[in-house]
């Protein structure tokens, strides 16, 4: 065990430790406000997002998820105050402990046995996760989904586990992190695997929709989410070849691959997830940009949904590559970024899911009739 050395460190490792242990939580907690806010936009659009999701007719509503969502923020706002407290008074040890407290507090929270906090919704969550990295059975909507907003969250996800591997080495407040060829570094193989998990997990779901459906679409989704995992792992490469041999092969190789994978996974938004005509037309002779059927009413926000999704898709790569990373601000900002672009996206995508359905409602003129009842009432 590296033992904790208790002396105050400079600002900048100071504040970069403070991003490391707070940052997952605070990621975290934010996607927890914005799926509530997801929900509320179904509901104000009369989107039947409960018969996409096959969710019972007592599950929780958005209010149900923003008090979650608050209870979250507020547990880990009150300890990251006491870390800056504690700090700044030189109390090196009581500081340590805050993010131990707090990875712990949730942790029980979450496996807590009791009829309490939403009990069922917390084990439902949680079987979900255990399917999701085993995906040896049909894989629902719901799954799929979730394995989506995983991939968002893959940064979040991996310096979750710097900071325990930080805080079982006893190395929370002593500058290490900073140390790349530390104990929990940026050199250690772990961080670009957990980074690729989510990616690898949502490549399996597809092989098994494949064998589920023979549907060769799943087999180009499976492609896509592999090819990702050149982003992760290629530099990672920096720290072990020559410094020439990164600047003239391995770097060029990686920007490749950057902007090929962020023009296909902006293409499979488009024309797959959405089910737009705007790069390829699957409605008809007439060129249609969007699609027949749109379900939110102000049709302007397609287009700010295509434009600002081709921006962020463009940047999200920033936060994947290890060797990036030491800008900890501009990662946050891109994090930030990336979970408002999955925020977004999830409203067309269950949209489409919606339209889908068989007991959904196709016919122009009938949607008219029922507004025109629903208003009567």
């Amino acid at each position: 065990m590296v033992r904790m050395k208790e002396f105050p460190i400079s600002h900048d490792k100071f504040f970069y430790e403070a991003y490391l242990y707070y940052n997952p939580m605070f990621l975290m907690s934010m996607m927890v406000w914005l799926w509530g806010l997801n929900m509320y936009g179904f509901l104000e659009a009369r989107i039947p997002y409960a018969k996409v999701f096959d969710l019972e007719y007592d599950h929780l509503t958005h209010h149900d998820i923003w008090k979650i969502a608050s209870c979250m923020t507020v547990v880990v706002l009150t300890s990251m105050t006491a870390y800056l407290y504690f700090y700044s008074q030189n109390m090196i040890l009581e500081a340590a402990l805050q993010p131990i407290l707090l990875y712990v507090l949730m942790s029980v929270l979450l496996w807590l046995p009791s009829n309490v906090l939403y009990m069922r919704t917390r084990f439902d969550f949680l079987r979900t996760i255990v399917r999701l990295t085993f995906p040896i059975q049909t894989v629902s909507f719901a799954e799929s989904l979730m394995a989506d907003v995983l991939t968002s969250l893959a940064k979040p996800i991996s310096d979750m586990e710097r900071s325990i591997c930080r805080m079982y080495h006893h190395q929370a407040t002593t500058g290490a992190c900073l140390e790349a060829d530390a104990v929990c570094g940026g050199h250690s193989i772990y961080t670009p695997c957990i980074l690729a998990f989510p990616y690898f997990s949502r490549f399996l779901q597809c092989l098994r929709q494949y064998r589920d459906t023979k549907d060769e679409m799943f087999l180009h989704n499976a492609l896509k989410y592999a090819t990702t995992s050149a982003i992760i792992f290629l530099p990672v490469l920096k720290y072990h070849v020559a410094p020439e041999l990164w600047v003239s092969q391995v770097k060029p190789l990686w920007l490749m691959c950057t902007v090929l994978n962020s023009c296909c996974l902006f293409y499979w938004d488009i024309t797959n997830d959405w089910e737009f005509g705007l790069l390829s037309s699957p409605w008809g002779a007439r060129k249609q940009y969007l699609r027949p059927i749109l379900l939110y009413r102000q049709h302007w926000v397609y287009y700010w949904a295509i434009g600002s999704n081709l921006v962020m898709r463009c940047a999200w790569t920033y936060k994947l590559s290890s060797h990036l990373r030491h800008n900890f601000k501009l990662v946050f900002f891109f994090s930030v970024l990336e979970m408002l672009r999955r925020f977004q996206w999830i409203f067309f995508r269950v949209e489409v899911a919606a339209i889908k359905l068989p007991s959904y409602c196709h016919c122009p003129t009938q949607v008219k009739i029922l507004r025109f009842f629903v208003k009567g009432k």
